[in-house]
């Protein structure tokens, strides 16, 4: 991955070098807020200065530094808003692998089709995608962005309606916004096909309040097995119980009130993938559904075909 960024600056005479960004980040933070800072090279040195703050660091030749080079191969070019791209990426981030040994999976699927970007994440344990609408429409294209240009994006992009373009070439992907150009490779590899995940024709659901769940949640998880996490939801008429024990024999249980008149359901989950869901969909209302006590489970967003999150069931 390569970021780059443009500024305005006083530049008396051209010139390039490369220069620890770490030690430069360090610098600058330490520095009081909006310090003026300036620069003088002196052969392989150079000498910042900031107030009465001196630094004299070394540098490297700048020919030396590895640049990713845009390809020349065909593209395929989509804009959208920043607080849009920041809003999906924060929908389905965290069910991306960790240092998974299926180096697909360690990246979030971006998928054009028709005029849909379609993004999709999974750890192999749960999957999260999500999806927005495109002015324009667009034949198949898919790639796999990896972890560390999603985590970046994140932190670069901001809340405001200015515009994100976004171009996938052949092993590259580009994305342009204000004054920052970020250019990634793509994992290669096949990423599993969501759609075989996604479970259509689940019956026994429920509407609930986000927020009361997630606080529901956080409390019955203080009392569940540090290591495997679980965590049993039992749905019977118009009740959830929240159930959760460790291996002290210790026991929390919350009862919460729902609208369900289906078949009773006695099902474990990791707690932690149900309150990732709940802490980064901002909605008011979710929408749970199972098949029965063996099945994933599947949440949606009422009215809004736009987000789908399945986690699968664990014993307990």
């Amino acid at each position: 991955m390569q970021t780059s960024l443009n500024i305005d600056t006083k530049i008396e005479t051209d010139f390039e070098i490369t220069i620890s960004a770490r030690k430069l980040f360090d610098i600058t933070r330490a520095l009081p807020e909006n310090s003026e800072l300036d620069f003088q090279i002196n052969e392989s040195r150079v000498n910042v200065k900031a107030g009465k703050s001196k630094f004299n660091l070394q540098t490297l030749p700048s020919k030396d530094y590895p640049l990713l080079k845009k390809n020349d191969s065909e593209s395929v070019s989509v804009k959208l808003s920043q607080n849009k791209l920041k809003e999906l990426l924060k929908q389905v981030d965290f069910a991306m692998a960790q240092q998974d040994i299926r180096y697909y999976l360690n990246g979030l699927l971006f998928e054009i089709q028709g005029q849909k970007l379609n993004i999709v994440g999974t750890d192999g344990h749960r999957l999260s995608f999500t999806s927005t609408k495109l002015d324009d429409s667009y034949e198949k294209k898919e790639v796999i962005i990896p972890r560390k240009t999603i985590m970046e994006l994140i932190k670069l992009l901001d809340d405001s309606d200015e515009i994100v373009e976004l171009e996938i070439l052949n092993q590259q992907v580009t994305f342009k916004f204000g004054d920052i150009f970020i250019i990634t490779k793509v994992i290669d590899g096949k990423f599993p096909d969501y759609n075989r995940v996604i479970p259509v024709g689940y019956e026994n659901g429920f509407l609930i309040d986000r927020q009361m769940l997630l606080n529901a949640m956080q409390r019955a998880s203080i009392l569940s097995n540090e290591k495997y996490r679980g965590i049993r939801l039992v749905l019977s008429e118009n009740n959830m119980q929240l159930i959760t024990t460790n291996s002290e024999q210790e026991e929390a249980q919350e009862d919460i009130e729902i609208l369900y008149n289906k078949e009773a359901i006695d099902i474990g989950f990791n707690v932690t993938y149900l309150i990732d869901v709940l802490n980064n969909i901002q909605f008011d209302q979710l929408s749970f559904t199972f098949k029965d006590s063996n099945s994933s489970c599947l949440v949606t967003i009422p009215n809004n075909d736009d987000y789908k999150y399945v986690v699968m069931p664990m014993r307990i």
